[in-house]
């Protein structure tokens, strides 16, 4: 594993981002398929989308 996927995680924490963002760009980033639609929030979603295109631009607008 490659240590930029655990300093954006560390990062992320730090930044107090919700922790549905965090599991979204992890599963994103590692290439997880989506999760079932009921359980899926919209901080979910987000991280994931930023997550596969390995940003994490929009973990600002998901802060606690």
């Amino acid at each position: 594993m490659q240590n930029i996927y655990y300093e954006t995680i560390k990062r992320l924490e730090q930044m107090k981002v919700q922790r549905q963002y965090i599991l979204g760009w992890a599963s994103g980033y590692l290439g997880n398929p989506e999760i079932e639609e009921q359980r899926m929030t919209d901080a979910w979603q987000a991280g994931y989308d930023d997550g596969k295109a390995r940003s994490t631009d929009e973990a600002e607008n998901w802060k606690e």
